[in-house]
């Protein structure tokens, strides 16, 4: 094989075992660049090393990468003043952004035998622009819409540089301002002494002697007024005679057990009139 060193100069055609004892004193990796050639080329490299070098430049490459982009704006031929100042701010915008523009007439009904009043729309847009800006395609009829391509006169790349040249200007600008101090409070005036008053003489109250109310003594006897009594009448209290219990021979017994004679029979007869009714 061929063997190229690791700053790319020539070492010669080696056999594959020399080529890989140099490898390992290198401490390095032994990679087949081209291996249809013949004899195959090989060289001594750090493999890790050259795969991130690798995924740097791929990163930097896409970052770079411009993606053409086609903004498109849509107008009528009878269009308000107004509006159309809105729309010729949105197509600056994208053509300062470096991006095409691509303008769209649409007409309505009658309006498709005036194909010239989208034509002069088209024509003062142009010129409106004309420093931002270039027709790339003229305005052609197509259907019921009339389209117009404006590009940029500046590359998309370019805007961005510019753009990122001008925000990183403002961000110096504005870490080197300088810091204005806070305005410090005015100092307060000295405090001016007021003029003493003259002493005005208080008029001599009379001297009042009040004597303070005498306290009794705590061992001084005090004489009690006697609280008179309510007499109570004493109401009589009425005893509840105590029923008689007949005995085994038919006599009532009194409370001590003393027989006691039996009703009349004319108290029982009314006696038994009254527990029927």
């Amino acid at each position: 094989m061929r063997l190229v060193g690791p700053n790319g100069e020539q070492v010669g055609i080696v056999r594959v075992e020399d080529a890989l004892r140099l490898a390992q004193e290198a401490d390095l990796d032994l990679v087949e660049v081209a291996p249809t050639t013949r004899p195959p080329v090989c060289k001594l490299m750090d493999f890790g090393k050259y795969k991130y070098e690798a995924a740097l430049k791929e990163r930097a490459a896409r970052k770079n990468q411009i993606n053409t982009v086609i903004k498109e704006i849509k107008l009528r031929p009878k269009i308000d003043p107004h509006d159309y100042g809105t729309k010729k701010g949105h197509v600056v915008r994208f053509l300062t952004a470096g991006d095409k523009v691509k303008v769209t007439i649409m007409f309505r009904g009658r309006e498709q035998s005036r194909p010239e009043l989208g034509f002069r729309l088209l024509q003062r847009l142009a010129e409106d622009v004309a420093d931002l800006g270039f027709v790339e395609s003229s305005p052609k009829q197509d259907g019921r819409n009339m389209i117009m391509v404006l590009g940029p006169t500046k590359k998309k790349a370019e805007a961005r540089a510019e753009d990122r040249r001008r925000r990183s200007a403002e961000e110096e600008a504005a870490a080197g301002a300088p810091v204005v101090p806070a305005s410090e409070p005015p100092a307060a005036a000295p405090a001016v002494p007021a003029a003493a008053a003259p002493a005005v003489p208080a008029a001599a109250a009379p001297a009042v002697n009040e004597r303070a109310p005498s306290t009794p003594a705590a061992n001084t006897p005090t004489a009690s007024r006697p609280t008179p009594s309510k007499p109570t009448a004493s109401k009589p209290t009425a005893s509840k005679p105590t029923p008689s219990k007949p005995t085994a021979d038919g006599a009532a017994t009194g409370a001590k057990g003393a027989p006691r004679p039996g009703p009349s029979p004319k108290r029982s007869t009314d006696a038994a009139a009254s527990s029927k009714a």
